[in-house]
């Protein structure tokens, strides 16, 4: 059996955008070419990889999705050979795709890809970032091939290596009563309005730190932004948690914000790196993968110390 690599392009192309008429565009073939693709290897494999809708395009069947995974991993190494064999050197080069969750990409990527791209040039990072709903779905699809987040309901089929813990920090305006503390009991301010990073899981995460006080939050404002929720502690609208503290203490309308250690003894949140299990990680991606692991350590970019 013989599969091409123009045909799995098109058919990763007609999974990501939902069409035929999409992936045709998007690859500037034809629409015949591409469906021609599509039904001869399903025929061949005896296998349907997508389901047809009337006027509402093309969606993959289960085994179809598997197929296109497999079918973007192989293309990917696929380039990464093409590039090395036309440098003819030992430096690895090529194209990956990292996501990381929002809070995390704030905080720690733009530093990470600055100095990436430093120090290894011939690798170009592609980036995208979003809840921990949305990472695992990429890494899973294959539309991802590594990513930063929380070890927050990690399926059985993704690897999570850690990078570091993060514990939580209460965020107050600099001119709030509290302010100058060294630390702040959650029972002593959970009277007071609390501003919510309302994102999956991590929502449930700062719910059971406030169970494990004993203590009922008073929700003022939920935000799915970390940003406009720092906007509104440092406006005095509340006080909310946090555990990837930014370095800046000043929010970006120039209010400024007073991070205080919670003086209960509360779980932190694990950082770690995502891949699927059952894909073996490219050389350029294993590069990123090392290279994130040395951030981490205390001798690296951010000087958390090691995960533990």
């Amino acid at each position: 059996m013989h599969l091409s690599m123009r045909a799995l392009a098109y058919i990763v192309a007609t999974a990501d955008t939902g069409s035929v008429s999409g992936s045709a565009k998007l690859l500037n073939v034809s629409q015949p070419s591409i469906s021609a693709a599509i039904a001869q290897i399903e025929a061949t494999l005896g296998l349907q990889l997508f389901v047809r809708h009337h006027a509402r395009g093309m969606t993959t069947t289960v085994a179809g999705q598997r197929f296109v995974n497999d079918a973007r991993h192989l293309l990917n190494h696929a380039r990464d050979f093409s590039r090395n064999a036309e440098a003819l050197s030992s430096n690895v080069s090529g194209q990956i795709t990292v996501g990381s969750f929002v809070t995390l990409a704030i905080r720690f990527m733009p530093g990470l890809l600055a100095e990436f791209a430093r120090r290894v040039p011939g690798i170009t990072v592609n980036h995208e970032e979003g809840n921990q709903q949305d990472i695992i779905e990429g890494i899973t699809s294959g539309r991802l091939e590594l990513a930063i987040t929380y070890a927050y309901a990690v399926p059985e089929e993704v690897v999570a290596e850690r990078l570091a813990e993060l514990p939580p920090y209460i965020l107050v305006a600099s001119d709030h009563p509290l302010a100058g503390r060294d630390r702040i009991s959650l029972k002593e301010i959970g009277h007071e309005p609390f501003i919510l990073l309302d994102l999956p899981f991590s929502r449930d995460y700062f719910f059971n730190l406030f169970m494990a006080c004993g203590v009922a939050p008073h929700i003022a404002h939920r935000s799915r932004s970390p940003e406009l929720i720092r906007g509104l502690v440092g406006h005095g609208c509340g006080y909310t948690i946090h555990n990837a503290l930014p370095s800046t203490d000043v929010s970006y309308d120039g209010r400024r914000i007073v991070a205080i250690p919670i003086a209960e003894r509360l779980a932190p949140v694990h950082m770690v790196t995502l891949r699927l299990r059952r894909q073996t990680m490219r050389p350029a991606v294993r590069t990123f993968a090392d290279f994130l692991q040395q951030s981490f350590q205390p001798t690296g970019l951010f000087n958390l110390g090691p995960a533990g």
